[in-house]
């Protein structure tokens, strides 16, 4: 069963129409396909579907749906931020939009409780290693320790208040580490991921297997790494695999995921949010 629930598209940072990523799915034998633009924020940006435009992504989105219900399954969803004293409750997005299911996922991690503006919050994600470096040490001090344990914090409280459909990318926070600042063998940081994979399972939700930082070359593993899938399997966490993608040709990059779960006999693999193998 093919099949990608992590999709944006020209409605925040992607490329390329919705259509486009429905023909490409359908030329490719999906059998489903879910849109999650990344959801409106409060501050100005480049990378989130507008205010103005939620309702007619919400809208395209379900008339796709109906026109190509004979030959894919599209559903409606969202990628919403958690950002603690900006963004913390995807009820209102959820009703709003009618959405069928939400990534809850983490990008942006305020140094207080009180943050006033984007100059507030380390952002972890993007291209460029420098946004991430100096977020930390104007935000943060420089103490990695400090800002990991936030970003885990907020990842927890997320989980526990939202209830997402399913957690995005776990471990984002390593992405521009690089071996860096910290190793992730390091029993700390292992703590605080094991803490929120166990909250996770807990929860009894989804965790995504996330390829993207693989095949844009930021990231020598998946998001959770295999280290942590490794982990989880005490959990039976069901993993849904996930291409993130930011255009139609991203669809196709699982870069090994799926076979690589075979491998290792992974036993709850989850090929779409709706089933469950």
């Amino acid at each position: 069963m093919l099949s990608n629930f992590h999709t944006h598209s020209h409605y925040c940072d992607g490329q390329g129409e919705l259509r486009d990523y429905v023909e490409l799915a359908v030329a490719n034998g999906f059998d489903a396909l879910g849109f999650s633009g990344h959801g409106p924020v409060p501050f100005e940006n480049k990378f989130s579907i507008k205010d103005d435009q939620y309702l007619n992504y919400c809208n395209e989105v379900r008339a796709l749906k109906e026109e190509y219900k004979d030959r894919i399954d599209i559903s409606l969803g969202l990628e919403i931020d958690y950002i603690p004293g900006m963004l913390e409750d995807f009820a209102q997005l959820i009703e709003k939009g009618g959405l069928e299911y939400v990534i809850g996922s983490v990008h942006l991690i305020p140094a207080n409780d009180r943050p006033q503006s984007v100059t507030d919050l380390w952002f972890i994600d993007g291209p460029r290693q420098e946004t991430y470096d100096n977020g930390l040490r104007i935000l943060f001090g420089g103490d990695i320790r400090r800002g990991v344990k936030a970003y885990f914090r907020q990842q927890n409280e997320m989980i526990v208040r939202n209830h997402p459909t399913i957690v995005g990318h776990p471990d984002k926070v390593a992405m521009h580490n690089r071996g860096r600042y910290f190793s992730e063998e390091e029993p700390w940081y292992l703590n605080l991921a094991m803490e929120t994979l166990s909250l996770i399972h807990e929860q009894g939700l989804i965790c995504e297997l996330n390829t993207r930082g693989i095949y844009k070359g930021r990231h020598p593993d998946y998001y959770p790494s295999r280290q942590l899938i490794k982990a989880m399997e005490q959990w039976r966490i069901p993993l849904l695999v996930s291409t993130d993608a930011h255009s139609p040709e991203d669809l196709l990059r699982t870069e090994g995921a799926y076979e690589y779960l075979h491998d290792i006999d992974y036993p709850v693999v989850l090929h779409s949010w709706k089933q469950r193998t």
